[in-house]
Order: structure tokens, then sequence, then C-alpha cells
């Protein structure tokens, strides 16, 4: 099979379970971009949080017996799960487990027995599922057992959940099921413990420690959900990009400083003193910081599936969106999801085109500023960008350094660059290209 190439596997009606959290959103739009899946359904107990045009939302938690009905009322063929909680900074412990793991238990229930119409089961695990420590294996396989008994609470959810899998495709062999174990994750939008460590301007460490770190971009993580769902791909698989680095070369691409600051032994004393910096760094990661950890992923590879970004540049694009946040942090504007007007925009036959997603952020009369800003290169424009005079990183850039990242740029966010740069350093070079690149997306 070469790379890339899909092999069909005959799903038509999805549900997703978390539809609120970032994975089920980002998966659900990717989905309904294929127009050979018919239906893709989210169920969860609080509101989406992405913009959604034809995914339709169901407010359910994981009660098995309610999320049975909408199984069999719309003859779901694939449930992908992207609920588990692996981060214990995002919820009390009581509170991840009765996720991870209840959670779990219920929504398996709710695919099971021979009248269910569920063929395909997917699982959105993590590689914390192996753990860290001193005598780890270069790279984890598929096949290797967690060598060491689980040292934390998300640890061990994350073993129970993929147990319940197991069993769950053992008593059921009409379904595939598929896990994938994702290493740490860095991007633009999501938010996690290692975003935030590496966002700080001074990096902490932990003294005489230096380890090995991999990397895995968002984007390439719903491309992996996506092609599980797209394929026939039963079994575990390893979710990582190629290459590793020391965290020192990490933070080294980030254009930043470390500080070995953290004691080397004891993670609570570890932890303690992150919390007296101002930092919280969860258990799960204090063993991270000490030996690192690195997963096979060329299983995945073998399928087809073809990842559009090593582990350097996960780091490099999480740095050029570092530098840039500061500028387009304020043309960005939260989704909300607002009931009744989903429902109208989505079925009402007065609705003739719901292609104004994908609108500029800014309402017409900012807009009609914005415009004469860039044209007189007035200072107004700073209006938009308040955090403007705290930059840092921007206007250090070199320009083949700016240039190299305009691809990358909405329209909205192409012309307020433009602007920026043209009231200060209107280096002609940044602006010709600014401009060009504008022109090529219309």
């Amino acid at each position: 099979m070469s790379a890339g190439e899909l092999v069909p596997s005959g799903s038509k009606r999805i549900l997703i379970t978390g539809l609120s959290t970032y994975w089920g959103g980002r998966l659900a739009q990717a989905l309904e971009q294929r127009p050979e899946i018919e239906t893709v359904i989210g169920v969860d107990s609080k509101d989406p949080t992405r913009e959604l045009e034809r995914t339709e939302f169901v407010r359910v938690g994981t009660e098995h017996a309610l999320l049975r009905r909408v199984v069999m009322a719309a003859e779901i063929d694939t449930v992908v799960d992207t609920r588990l909680i692996v981060d214990s900074t995002v919820a009390p412990a009581r509170d991840a487990h009765e996720n991870n793991v209840i959670g779990t238990m219920n929504i398996l229930a709710a695919c099971s027995g021979s009248d269910s119409p569920v063929r395909k089961f997917v699982l959105k695990s993590s590689a914390h599922y192996y753990g860290a420590e001193q005598d780890d294996p270069g790279y984890f396989t598929e096949e290797m057992r967690r060598p060491h008994p689980p040292q934390t609470g998300i640890e061990r959810d994350i073993l129970e959940a993929e147990r319940a899998v197991s069993d769950f495709e053992r008593k059921n062999d009409a379904v595939r099921v598929t896990k994938l174990r994702c290493t740490h994750v860095l991007g633009p939008d999501v938010k996690t413990s290692h975003t935030k460590l590496l966002s700080l301007p001074l990096v902490p460490m932990i003294l005489g420690f230096d380890p090995r770190y991999q990397f895995v971009h968002e984007d390439d993580v719903v491309a992996a959900l996506a092609h599980t769902v797209h394929n026939d791909l039963p079994g575990v698989f390893n979710v990582a990009g190629d290459g590793v680095l020391a965290f020192t070369e990490v933070v080294g691409l980030l254009g930043k400083t470390y500080l070995p600051v953290l004691p080397p032994v004891g993670t609570g004393l570890a932890a303690a003193v992150a919390r007296r910096l101002g930092i919280e760094i969860p258990p799960e990661t204090l063993n991270l910081l000490r030996f690192g950890r690195a997963i096979d992923n060329r299983r995945l590879k073998a399928t087809g599936f073809a990842y559009r970004y090593t582990t350097g540049e996960t780091v490099s694009r999480l740095g050029e969106y570092l530098r840039l946040h500061p500028i387009l942090r304020d043309a960005e504007q939260p989704y909300r999801y607002e009931e009744e007007v989903e429902e109208f925009l989505r079925w009402s036959p007065s609705v003739r085109d719901s292609g104004e997603r994908g609108q500029p952020r800014l309402n017409p009369r900012q807009l009609v500023e914005l415009q004469k800003a860039v044209v007189t290169g007035a200072p107004s424009v700073a209006r938009f960008k308040p955090a403007i005079d705290a930059l840092g990183g921007y206007d250090d850039l070199a320009e083949d350094e700016l240039v190299a990242m305009l691809d990358s740029l909405e329209a909205d966010q192409l012309s307020q660059l433009h602007a920026h740069e043209r009231a200060g350093a209107a280096r002609s070079a940044v602006l010709g290209a600014i401009e060009e690149t504008l022109a090529r997306s219309g």
C-alpha cells in the first residue's frame, strides 16, 4: 500500500463521543468534508466548542441507556471515543476517573450486543499507557506492555480504559477495534500542560536531567483519527512525529532559555517547587521531565498514513505561533454554540448559503476601518491589537523567517500583519510578500 492511499472501510454513519472536546470538534469538522459519510452525530453533556455545519449534536453524557437509543435509532456503524482525559490538571482525580473508566465502560455497553449496528470502535488513547522510567526501551512498540506499575491516577485510568476496550473486543468479535496511543501534542489551538510549560519565558527543567522528547502536531492527530475512520485498521497504533529531541533542543528551537531549578529527587517536591514558581506540572509529566519517552510510529505509517510534521517541525511551528500570537489574538473570537441559531443555519429553507463560516471574523465596520489603516499606515490599527506593544518576538524576526510563515495565515490575519508592518518597520520585502500571499488567497 502506497503512502496516503485509502482503503474504504464502509463507515457511513459516525458517532463521536466528546463532541465538546477539542478532538471531538476537530474530528467532526474533518469528517464533514467527506461526501461519502452520510451522518455525523456528536454527543456530549456540554455545548460544542467548534463551528460545525452538518454534524448533529445530541446533549447526552455517558449514560449507556440513552447512548444506546441514539446508536440504534441512527443505525451507527462507527463510534469514535475522543473523551479520554490525559492531563490531570484538566479535572479533579475523581472526575477524571469517572470520565475515563466509568464513562468508557458505559459507551462500550451502548455499543454491545448481537443486535447492535456498530461495526467499528476507535479509542483515542495516550502514550501515558507506557509510563516513563529510567530503564525504558529506546522506543516503545505497540506489542510492548508497560514495564512498571502505573505511578499516577491518569496512567491507571488509561490502563483501565484500554483494558475495558480489550474486553469489549473479545466479547464482540464482529466489531473492529482501534486504539490510537498519542504522544505529547503541540499546536497553536490545542491547550496542554506541555504547551503551557513551553510558553513560559524561562522553561524550568529538573536539575541534572535532559530527557528525550517526541511530539506530534495537533493536525496529525486529527488526520490519524480520520484515517482510522476511513480504513479498516484493527489493533493498536502509536501516533508520534518522526524524530526525538533532547529537552534542551526543544527549548532552543523555541528561542527560549531553560532553567534547571526543579529538584532531581521526589516528584512531590518537584511539583511543590514548581507551584511556588507559579507553574502547575501534572504528576504524569514529572517523570517525563526526568527520563522522557519515545514511541515507534512505523505501524501506522505502514497503513498508508503520512505525517505532515516531524517532532522538530512541530516544535518550530509552535515557536512561530508563540511569536505571532500577540498580534493575531485580538482577531480571534471564540465560537459560542447557540442552539436556536445552529438549528436555523442547518435546517431553515431560508438559508441559501452556509459559507458565512469562512468569512473574516471582524464585523463590516471594523473591516472598513482596518482597510483604511492598511492603506494609510494609520496608527489606529493598534486599536485592533491592544497587545501590540508587547509583541516580543515578531519585530525581531528576520525577513526570510517571517515570509516563511505567511502561507499558514488567514486573509484577515495577513491584513493585520500588513498594517502592523507598514506602520512599523515597513520592510518592502515583507510588505510585498504579504501582498503576494493575499493576492493568491483571493
